[in-house]
C-alpha cells in the first residue's frame, strides 16, 4: 500500500513570533520551526496503515523552502520511508498555489491513500 502524507513546517508554539516590517509576513529570524503537530498524527496514522497492510510505503510531501528539509527529516525519523520537498517560485504561496503544486506531484504517483 502506497501512502502519501502532506506535511508542513510551522513555528514552534514555544517560540515568540514577530510580524516583519512589511506588516504582512512573519519575521523568521530566531524562530524555531517544527512539524505541524496535526501532521505528526497523520504520519503516525499512515505508519499504522502500512503496518496493518503488512507492506507498503509511507511518503511525506512538504511544500516550502529548503529549510523544510528538517521537517521531512523529522517525519523520516518517525518511520516514513521517503520524503519529497516541493519548492515553488512564490515565497508565500496561497492555498490555491499550494493545492496546485501538491496535486501536480500526487496526480500520477500511484498512491493508494493520501
Amino acid at each position: 500500500m502506497k501512502i502519501a502524507v502532506c506535511i508542513k513546517r510551522v513555528p514552534d508554539s514555544e517560540t515568540r513570533v514577530k510580524i516583519a516590517s512589511d506588516g504582512k509576513s512573519l519575521d523568521e529570524a530566531g524562530v524555531k520551526f517544527i512539524l505541524n503537530p496535526y501532521d505528526e498524527f497523520a504520519v503516525e496514522a499512515g505508519l499504522r496503515l502500512k503496518e496493518q497492510a503488512g507492506t507498503g510505503e509511507v511518503a511525506v510531501i512538504a511544500l516550502g523552502p529548503a529549510a523544510a528539509q528538517e521537517t521531512i527529516r523529522t517525519a523520516l525519523a518517525m518511520g516514513a520511508d521517503r520524503g519529497v520537498l516541493l519548492q515553488i517560485q512564490t515565497l508565500h504561496p496561497d492555498g490555491l498555489e499550494t493545492a496546485k503544486a501538491l496535486a501536480a506531484e500526487l496526480k500520477d504517483a500511484g498512491f493508494d491513500v493520501i
